[in-house]
């Protein structure tokens, strides 16, 4: 079986030491499920993306973090359609996911490049007590813990996530959690991430994602939850709309990462950010 190109890049970021670094195959055909896990696995980050090539501008696209297939992983689709475009051109691209279509924008201006990524429509949903519970004992976090301006809900924008909003940046800055615990919870709930997150400014938020259920402590940059985030804020009323929204990600992890959120009155959220090469 010929080896395929593994490339590397790092996603919401301009420098390689900062934000998320992604596996990226752009032409992952003839890889069954098997491989394409042993790969991720073997790369280490906390997704990489398989894409097979359709026609034109169409891609089928699968990503895998080192333990589980993820249905949508936002920060390996934006180093992907970066990787793309410094391969061919920048313009628009339309990514078959498990979760649904998702057009991917891609601007190049001198070395850097930029990509937009729209959700599948997204959606938001109500947190039960119980599972509530589970995850602040999980996090080691109490009830007086959370922002009552900011209540927990499940977010959906290709993935589920949880959200869970900070009364402080010093309890966000404080994590530390029962991973097997958490893990647990999140698998129960098929659940992506927790997407912790504290507000500065109205539309300035901070945040931190535990991913235990892919085999990762924490992600420095979640493009799938700040599209998620996104859906939250336009149901919920915290944001009028239209909106955009900055999320730094990674400060606390000293991989720092910016995610730009573009929240329309309805629609798919959109979520913007550089990549660049790790090697």
């Amino acid at each position: 079986m010929n080896e395929p190109e593994i490339l590397r890049y790092t996603a919401f970021t301009a420098i390689p030491s900062g934000g998320n670094p992604a596996g990226v195959v752009l032409d992952a055909r003839g890889l069954d499920a098997a491989r394409m896990q042993a790969i991720a696995a073997d790369v280490g980050y906390s997704e990489t993306a398989f894409l097979v090539p359709r026609t034109g501008n169409e891609y089928d696209v699968r990503y895998y973090s080192p333990e589980k297939e993820i249905t949508f992983c936002g920060h390996a689709t934006i180093a992907a359609a970066v990787a793309l475009a410094e391969r061919t051109h920048p313009g628009t691209i339309r990514l078959h996911t498990r979760a649904g279509e998702v057009g991917v924008e891609t601007h190049r201006e001198g070395t850097r490049t930029t990509a937009t990524l729209t959700s599948v429509e997204p959606h938001v949903e109500a947190v039960s007590d119980e599972a509530l519970g589970g995850a602040l004992g999980a996090l080691r976090w109490s009830p007086e813990d959370l922002d009552p301006a900011l209540p927990p809900r499940i977010g959906f924008a290709g993935a589920r996530h949880l959200i869970l909003a900070a009364r402080t940046r010093e309890r966000l800055s404080a994590l530390d959690y029962d991973y097997a615990a958490l893990k647990e919870l999140m698998l129960a709930l098929d659940l992506t991430t927790v997407a912790l997150v504290w507000r500065e400014a109205p539309t300035l938020f901070h945040a931190r994602n535990p991913f235990p259920p892919g085999g990762v402590v924490e992600d420095p940059a979640t493009g799938a939850s700040a599209a998620a985030f996104g859906a939250y804020l336009r149901e919920l009323g915290l944001v009028a709309t239209p909106a955009t929204v900055t999320i730094h990600q990674g400060v606390d992890m000293g991989r720092p990462s910016l995610l730009t959120v573009d929240i329309g009155e309805h629609g798919g959220i959109r979520v913007t950010g550089q990549a660049v090469p790790v090697e």
